[in-house]
């Protein structure tokens, strides 16, 4: 809505706000103001009384502004007397840090928040041109991108060049390890400044950075210089893809209108992946001294190419500073004391930082929903990384494939997400659906309908690894075993869009903080499981390893079963939860009502 501020929350007045959430992947809130990953805003409001005038473009209706401060005062009251009872000192935090309390306790100053001389300048109605939820279809569907890692499949040469022992450890799976591990950490400390500094400048470093470490280890002249370059490579790259995610929650209004737009960015995240030793492999047939080395020479001419092409393309999504910057030319031309709502609750670069590591650390540490949905992606998602050794040594050893068709091979994993893209919208209907069901908000979805699908995807996941396992004989088609692969890939991309979609709309405004716990886990497991995939496939047979990893599988796989029986008792347990989802949004239908009424009235 145009006319409606936002509701003070627990970033009221006296406490600094938190930074907007950011994250992988995903969002299910539908204002312009939400952040990244469609979780509600954490930052925010002043108090009812101590309020900003508004900046206006058409007509005022009181029966909305009356039914706002009736909200307001309420909503003010309930986390003003809350946060009051938190110590915020540095003993204060250190002690608090494992109990669940929702929400980090921020106190600061804030003069222009006080201020009762300044105007907020907001949307020129619900129609403005510039409200990235008013862009075409079109050109909001330009705004998702592919990522694509390919070092693998130059292994053979690496190990050669830089003399490096590859048996009986996988040394050379350190520069993939080190990939994952910059993929896991840079996000937590880099993406929260893209919620203050918007979302171009946050796409264009992170890709200058990622191609200045393409260089580097394109011309890495030992093997160290390569595991290094990678780790910043790799930090970079994840950054850019986490605003991905962003971007999408910024343009897309509703959690029915993204469905398909975050369905197909599940999808490259799975493919963009699986494509990488293929794409590696292909590129390693050039009949160039040191192949390896053409691996990131394509990828750094395809990246530098892409530049000009983001530039003259993509423009600002991140509402907040479209308005900022509108509040800016208005101060310039007019002298007027007219402010964004971001510019008034604005967070120094340290409490972002703080609060974007603090947050998920504590969640990651006591909520158990966030605990073993990270343990779930994580598997599944080191599984995802154990295929890139795990194939080759099958396959090779079978069959006497090449470096070649075990890279297109694994392309039976892109197969897999290609098919869990298309029944997803199944999915997307079935959650929809279960508006009708919840009694706790009636007419919201339930959170737990996100797993309906998970439910059959997690057992076609464990199945899928006891298939690869034991089908891998040479006496068998390959086919066989490559149906397994494809069948694990499916149970992937399942498990990922179910844990994304539920955390998102489970925890709400605090929805990156769990999204960035578990995106930790599971870039960590991506890091270091396939350091084991050689000895254990070597030691304990192609069958038992796959059945070890099926029977994991197998154990996880009841998390979403516990889920949809018990996730309403959970949710009411979960001290973030219950604080989370006390958000804007649900008075957000209440004032449409009282919009409505005006209209209708004339006011």
């Amino acid at each position: 809505m145009a006319d409606n501020e936002r509701l003070p929350t627990q970033d009221g007045s006296g406490i600094e706000a938190a930074p907007r959430e950011s994250g992988p992947d995903v969002s299910s809130g539908s204002s312009a103001g939400e952040g990244l990953n469609g979780q509600e805003s954490e930052d925010n409001a002043t108090p009812t009384g101590n309020r900003p005038r508004r900046h206006h473009h058409h007509r005022h209706r009181q029966q909305l502004a009356e039914l706002h401060e009736e909200l307001s005062g309420k909503l003010y009251e309930r986390f003003h007397l809350w946060h009051n009872k938190i110590d915020d000192s540095f003993i204060g935090r250190v002690k608090g840090f494992f109990k669940r309390e929702g929400y980090i306790g921020t106190y600061a100053q804030n003069d222009r928040r006080d201020s009762t001389d300044i105007e907020i300048h907001d949307w020129d109605g619900p129609n403005d041109p510039e409200n990235p939820f008013n862009w075409s279809t079109t050109y909001n569907s330009i705004l998702t991108g592919i990522p694509a890692g390919s070092y693998g499949a130059g292994d053979k040469w690496m190990a050669q060049r830089f003399h490096v022992q590859n048996q009986p450890f996988p040394n050379l799976a350190w520069a993939t390890a080190s990939w994952n591990m910059g993929a896991a950490l840079f996000p937590l400390l880099f993406v929260p400044l893209t919620e203050s500094s918007g979302r171009m400048p946050g796409y264009f470093i992170s890709y200058i950075v990622l191609l200045a470490f393409l260089f580097a280890s394109a011309f890495a002249q030992n093997f160290a210089t390569l595991v290094v370059t990678r780790f910043f490579g790799g930090g970079a790259s994840s950054v850019s893809i986490n605003i991905v995610g962003g971007s999408i929650s910024d343009v897309w209004r509703g959690s029915k209108a993204r469905s398909l737009p975050m369905s197909l960015f599940g999808f490259t995240s799975v493919i963009g992946i699986a494509l990488g030793p293929f794409i590696g492999s292909a590129i390693q047939t050039i009949h160039k001294k040191d192949p390896w080395r053409w691996i990131w020479y394509i990828q750094i001419i395809y990246n530098a190419g892409l530049i000009p092409i983001f530039y003259l393309i993509l423009r600002e999504t991140r509402s907040d500073i479209i308005l900022k910057r509108r509040a800016q030319k208005i101060r310039k031309e007019t002298g007027q004391p007219v402010y964004a709502q971001s510019e008034v609750v604005a967070s120094s670069i340290w409490k972002l930082l703080q609060i974007s590591f603090e947050r998920p650390a504590r969640m990651l540490l006591t909520e158990p929903v966030v605990i073993f949905f990270t343990l779930w992606i994580s598997f599944a998602w080191g599984i995802l990384f154990l295929f890139f050794s795990s194939v080759v040594q099958t396959f090779s050893e079978n069959y006497g494939f090449d470096t070649f068709q075990t890279g297109m091979i694994q392309l039976a994993i892109s197969v897999g997400a290609l098919i869990g893209t298309v029944v997803n919208p199944l999915q997307d209907w079935l959650y929809i659906r279960s508006a009708r069901y919840n009694k706790q908000r009636p007419g919201k979805p339930l959170p737990e309908a996100r797993l309906y699908t998970s439910l059959l995807g997690s057992l076609i996941f464990t199945g899928g690894l006891f298939w690869y396992g034991w089908s891998s004989k040479a006496r068998n088609h390959w086919i066989v075993p490559t149906c397994g692969v494809a069948a694990t890939g499916l149970g992937i991309y399942s498990i990922y869009m179910a844990v994304v979609n539920y955390l998102t709309d489970a925890y709400e405004k605090y929805a990156a903080s769990a999204l960035s716990a578990a995106s930790l886990g599971r870039n960590t497991f991506g890091a270091f499981l396939p350091l084991a995939s050689f000895t254990m496939f070597q030691n304990l047979g192609f069958g038992w390893a796959g059945s070890l990893l099926g029977f994991i599988g197998l154990v996880l796989s009841i998390v979403p079963w516990l889920l949809v029986f018990y996730g309403p008792e959970i949710r009411k347990r979960s001290p973030f939860m219950k604080e989370s989802t006390f958000s804007r949004e649900d008075s957000d239908e209440a004032l449409e009502k009282s919009s409505n009424t005006a209209s209708r009235s004339g006011c």
